[in-house]
């Protein structure tokens, strides 16, 4: 008979599912969702329906690899684990010596959400020798920031509440992709009577199912926050024992909300100022009321601070008061743990600098490999991320990647774009592989998985890997080579109250445990923000909406008269599923309004190029009403190396960073379309 084993999915994803991976001889058979978890319910996603295709899938890396052609030529010749350990840690000791040890650079993002492998001995590794630190500000920094300047804590509507709204707004939230554990909720909360409202500037496939989509010119969400507020205020429809009670700077607000008028906001956002003013009363008036809002909203110039705008909506309303009020961008904070005693920053002053290190910004790569100097970047280790397609400024982070003296190191599963670069390839585990601990960033559910199936070839998890790289590299301190349990201990044993009774035995037992919240969780009903006063704080400081430079109305627009977008492709998880030929099929596409279509004599099918100042990416055209006018979206990410120019869609984006958080503005890009022969 079929065994049945516990794991929980590791993707970058808010839903952190619990799995059941079904086995017969050792080898994984089925997987599906746990029925018994609260927010899984049974189900996945088709992405993880099919990651056992991965899992032993021919292309998988299964030993190490040593680099034989040029870099990028993705040529390279088997070696031993004792040669590619010797190697790199001879290089890194050598970079370190030569040009000191913040000339080795870690990058990595949430290739796996697993709190080991992905920010666990990593870290403690890279500390204690002293490298640069990685500020991780690709996809959520911006919208961390500007949720934290308002509530204080990063907290939101448990997804379980949702039945209880009676008008749900997904703002910049594609829920059926990116978020589909959240939409029977939804669909309950319909059935119930809820309506249904999207805001977005692509007709994407939460959209198609909406009672009312309004599409929304990108970067431009905080002026249609602040035309909201004017409607609020000026009609009164404010809950002003709410703010008495539990926030600041409300006069401040209001003030500079007079100025958002909703004929001013629409001529920026592309709505209709009567849609804007039924939109403000229908969020007061329908209660309960809740906003899912999402990252995309965050990934312009503005971001940070459109965050933070739309963040204040629901206390102006005073929807939090409510069971199914409020609003979800991110459930992260609630996940007490002791990340500084599993990190262990104080290393650093037992490194050869004895200081902490510099900051490179992740979302600056192109820069830091090309540019930085004091030391220049000399030896780059990668791991959880596929730089070489997702990052933005793809130019420059080819061409540093290119450099001959960049020693370069990637743990991998698959040939991407940026294992082609390497000079030493690692073969990673799969989160059915290993041990680790899971938070969520979409529900209140801590997670231990264990390792469901047995790890092929010679693969190795990311912790055993940097444990290995510290003892070639001579290093004796004992927190190196401490075991999965005790670091899952360690970030158990913060004291927090939201932890209370959970422990590593109770999660291997359950798999699964709720925090120790109060059921239901309503974080912000009685105030309870995370001021110093516990109050919201509504200063507008820094509030006020100037246009990105590069959109429509902005001071870069002119030469190129579209702006881009990159939404997240229905069956992809970033890069992660790009080496299939059906998902390169759906990131190969560009959709376009039928309008620009034909102005461009562009009809469905056709081949063309999108370009700009940065450099030019080859597509087919799709012209089927998912894009408003001056609008094209073209879905991410596709393997650049699969293109016939080696030109990936962030060829196009520049390395502009956001108002709050230090984050990347894919959605800030103005492109030219044209057809081109086949």
């Amino acid at each position: 008979m079929p065994e049945i084993r516990h794991s929980v999915c590791a993707l970058d994803c808010p839903d952190a599912c619990s799995l059941l991976v079904q086995v017969e001889e050792g080898r994984g058979t089925k997987l599906k969702g746990n029925p018994a978890h609260p927010v899984t319910r049974g189900f996945l996603c088709g992405k993880v329906t099919r990651y056992l295709e991965r899992e032993y899938s021919p292309d998988r890396l299964l030993h190490p690899l040593k680099r034989a052609g040029a870099k990028g030529e993705g040529k390279f010749t088997r070696i031993s684990w004792d040669e590619a350990l010797d190697t790199i840690a001879a290089r890194l000791k050598r970079v370190a010596q030569e040009w000191g040890p913040e000339a080795v650079l870690p990058y990595s993002y949430a290739g796996s959400m697993g709190l080991l492998n992905a920010s666990g001995m990593d870290r403690r590794f890279f500390h204690r020798i002293g490298a640069s630190r990685l500020d991780r500000t690709i996809c959520a920094s911006a919208g961390a920031a500007g949720l934290t300047q308002t509530q204080g804590y990063r907290y939101g509507v448990a997804p379980e509440d949702f039945v209880h709204s009676r008008l749900i707004i997904a703002w910049g939230a594609n829920v059926l992709t990116t978020n589909v554990h959240l939409w029977p909720f939804i669909v309950e909360a319909r059935r119930a009577g809820a309506k249904f409202i999207v805001i977005d500037p692509h007709r994407n496939k939460t959209a198609q199912t909406a009672d009312q989509h309004q599409f929304i010119n990108p970067g431009s969400d905080k002026a249609l926050a602040l035309g909201m507020m004017h409607v609020l205020f000026r009609d009164g429809l404010e809950d002003a024992d709410y703010l008495s009670r539990y926030a600041t700077g409300v006069e401040e607000l209001r003030d500079l909300a007079r100025e958002y008028t909703p004929e001013r906001v629409a001529v920026w956002t592309g709505i209709n100022p009567d849609t804007i003013i039924e939109l403000a009363r229908e969020y007061a008036n329908t209660r309960p009321a809740v906003i899912r809002l999402n990252y995309g909203v965050q990934r312009n110039p503005n971001g940070g601070t459109a965050v933070q705008a739309i963040t204040m909506l629901p206390v102006i309303t005073g929807a939090w008061r409510e069971l199914g009020g409020g609003m979800q961008l991110s459930t992260s904070q609630a996940f007490t743990l002791d990340r500084p005693a599993l990190e262990m920053p104080e290393l650093q002053q037992r490194s050869a600098l004895g200081r902490e290190a510099r900051l490179v910004n992740m979302s600056r790569l192109g820069h830091a490999l090309t540019e930085l100097d004091s030391p220049p970047v000399k030896a780059l280790v990668v791991y959880c991320s596929n730089p070489g397609a997702v990052a933005p400024d793809q130019v420059r982070v080819q061409a540093g990647l290119a450099r001959e003296d960049l020693f370069t190191v990637v743990l991998e599963q698959f040939q991407t774009d940026t294992a082609d670069y390497a000079d030493i390839v690692l073969p990673s585990t799969t989160f059915l592989e290993h041990t680790d601990l899971y938070t969520a960033y979409g529900h209140y559910h801590l997670q231990l998985a264990r390792p469901a199936l047995p790890a092929p070839g010679e693969t190795k998890s990311n912790v055993e890997v940097f444990q290995l790289l510290a003892r070639r590299m001579g290093l004796e301190d004992s927190c190196l080579y401490e075991s999965e349990d005790q670091m899952v201990r360690t970030l158990l044993a913060s004291g927090h109250p939201h932890l209370e009774g959970i422990t590593l035995e109770r999660l291997d037992a359950e798999h699964s445990v709720r925090l120790r919240l109060p059921d239901p969780f309503l974080p912000f009903a009685e105030g309870g923000f995370g001021g110093p006063d516990g109050k919201a704080r509504l200063e507008p400081a820094g509030l006020a909406y100037v246009p990105a430079p590069e959109s429509r109305f902005g001071t870069e627009k002119g030469t190129y008269p579209l702006e881009l977008i990159t939404p997240k492709a229905h069956d992809a998880m970033n890069s992660t599923f790009s080496y299939q030929d059906e998902l390169d099929a759906e990131t190969s596409v560009v959709w376009l309004h039928a309008a620009d279509a034909a102005a461009r004599g562009i009809g469905s099918g056709d081949a063309v190029r999108l370009f700009n100042g940065r450099g030019e990416v080859r597509a087919r055209a799709m012209v089927d009403g998912m894009t408003a006018p001056g609008v094209a979206a073209m879905p991410a990410v596709r393997w650049p190396k699969r293109s016939e120019n080696r030109a990936g869609v962030n060829t196009l984006i520049t390395d502009r960073l956001t108002d709050l958080g230090g984050g990347a503005t894919f959605y800030s890009c103005l492109i030219q379309v044209e057809r081109c022969a086949e």
